[in-house]
C-alpha cells in the first residue's frame, strides 16, 4: 500500500525504538481491556501508574521536572499508536500533552517541581476545566468565578464534558477573577482535588462515541484554592495563556485525525480483501476499489500535512492559524474518510465489536471539542 511506503520526514530512529515499546504496552496493557472500560466509562486507575512506569507520561516534559525530555514528535508517537488499537479511552493527550505543558510553559518553577513529577509518575492525573454549560468556544464568556479571600481564592461554577474527570487530581480551572471585561479577568488556577471541600464531580455523560473515556461535570461550591495556585503567580493572564497553548491541542487533534484516517483505510482494506459478495471478492468491485483509493489519497493528504504541522512546531514556528486550518481539515476527512470505509464493512460496521464502528463513533466530536471547526475557519480566514 503507498501508505506502507511513506515515512514522515520527523519519524527519527529514536522515535522508532519507542513506537515498538509503546505499541508492545498498549497491546498488553490496553487493547484487551477496552470493552470493560466502555462498560465502567472509564480507564483503570492503576493503568495510569503503568503508563508513568514505562515512561509514557510527560513524555514532551523537561527531564528536571520527571518528563522524558522529548518534543511534540514524541507525543505524536503515542496518539498514533493508540489510533493504531482505536483507544479512545486513556486522555493522555489531555494529561500529557495539554495540561503537563501548562504547568511547564507558565507555571512558576514552585509550581513546576510541586506538580509535573508526579503527573509523570501517573500518581497524579492532569485535568482542564474550560467549557461550561452555557459556554462553548466562547471562552471569554466563562461564568465560574474565583474571589481572592485572604490566601485563597473561593471558586463558584460548574464546567462540563471535563475528560479525566473521574481520575482528576489536578484541574486547570478557566475562572473570573475580576469583572474586567472580555479575557482580561480571566485566571487559570489549579486546583488538587484529593479531600477539597467544595469540588464536586458531578454526572458521568453519556456519549455517542469514546464509552471507555471517563467524562464528566464538575461543580465547585464555595471551593478553596491558595492563592499560589494562580498559574504563574499572577492572576488577569489566564485568556492569554490559553490562547498561547491552543495550538499544541489542536494539532494533538489533527494528529490523531490522521492516524485515524490511516487505519480505517487499512481495517477496510483486509476486510475487503477476505469478504466475498454474489460470488466475488469485495476487491474486484470498482467502486470498492475506488473507494478505497480514494480514501488512500486523502490519507496520505492529511498526514503529509500534518508531517508540516509537526516539523514546524518541533521547530517552534507552527503559528495558531496554521494549527487551526490542520485541525479543521484533518478532522473533517476522518469523518469522510472512516464513514466511506465503514460502508465497506456492510451491516458489519454498525457492529461495536468492529474497530471501525467504534471510530465512527468517535470521529464525531473531533469536529467540535478543542474549538468548533467553524470557529477554527474563522480564525485561518482572520489570517488572510
Amino acid at each position: 500500500m503507498i501508505l506502507d511506503d511513506y515515512r514522515s520526514p520527523w519519524r527519527t530512529e529514536e522515535l522508532d525504538d519507542l513506537r515498538a515499546m509503546v505499541r508492545t504496552f498498549l497491546n498488553k496493557e490496553s487493547a484487551p481491556h477496552h470493552a470493560r472500560w466502555a462498560q465502567q466509562h472509564g480507564v483503570d486507575r492503576d493503568f495510569w501508574k503503568q503508563a508513568g512506569e514505562a515512561g509514557l507520561l510527560c513524555i514532551s516534559i523537561p527531564e528536571e521536572y520527571g518528563g522524558g525530555g522529548g518534543t511534540f514528535a514524541h507525543e505524536a508517537v503515542i496518539m498514533e499508536e493508540q489510533a493504531r488499537i482505536a483507544d479512545t479511552a486513556w486522555a493522555n493527550v489531555v494529561h500529557s500533552a495539554i495540561v503537563a505543558h501548562y504547568i511547564a510553559a507558565f507555571g512558576t518553577e514552585e509550581q513546576k517541581q510541586r506538580w509535573l513529577p508526579g503527573m509523570a509518575s501517573g500518581e497524579l492525573v492532569g485535568a482542564i476545566a474550560m467549557t461550561e454549560p452555557t459556554t462553548g468556544s466562547d471562552l471569554q464568556s466563562i461564568r465560574t468565578r474565583a474571589r481572592q479571600d485572604g490566601d485563597s481564592y473561593v471558586v463558584n461554577g460548574s464546567k462540563t464534558f471535563i475528560s479525566n474527570g473521574t481520575h482528576c487530581d489536578l484541574v486547570i480551572i478557566a475562572a473570573r477573577t475580576s469583572e474586567e471585561a472580555g479575557g482580561k479577568g480571566m485566571s487559570l488556577i489549579i486546583a488538587e482535588t484529593n479531600g477539597l471541600a467544595g469540588f464536586e464531580r458531578g454526572r458521568v455523560l453519556e456519549k455517542i462515541g469514546m464509552h471507555g473515556q471517563d467524562t464528566r461535570e464538575l461543580a465547585f461550591v464555595d471551593m478553596r484554592v491558595p492563592a499560589g495556585n494562580v498559574l504563574g503567580g499572577v492572576e488577569g493572564l489566564g485568556f492569554i495563556q490559553l490562547m498561547q497553548q491552543l495550538p499544541q491541542e489542536r494539532l494533538a487533534i489533527a494528529v490523531g485525525a490522521a492516524a485515524e484516517c490511516e487505519f480505517a483505510v487499512r481495517e477496510a482494506t483486509a476486510y475487503a480483501s477476505d469478504r466475498d459478495a454474489f460470488g466475488k471478492n469485495l476487491l474486484a468491485f470498482q467502486n470498492t476499489r475506488f473507494v478505497l483509493a480514494e480514501c488512500v489519497a486523502d490519507s496520505l493528504a492529511a498526514r503529509t500535512l500534518v508531517d508540516h504541522c509537526i516539523a514546524q512546531h518541533v521547530t517552534g514556528d507552527l503559528d495558531a492559524a496554521t494549527a487551526s486550518l490542520a485541525k479543521f481539515w484533518c478532522t473533517d476527512m476522518q469523518n469522510k474518510v472512516v464513514d466511506r470505509c465503514l460502508q465497506i464493512f456492510g451491516g458489519y460496521g454498525y457492529m461495536t465489536e468492529y474497530p471501525i464502528a467504534r471510530r465512527f463513533a468517535a470521529a464525531r466530536v473531533q469536529k467540535i471539542y478543542g474549538g468548533t471547526n467553524e470557529i477554527m475557519k474563522e480564525l485561518v480566514a482572520r489570517s488572510l
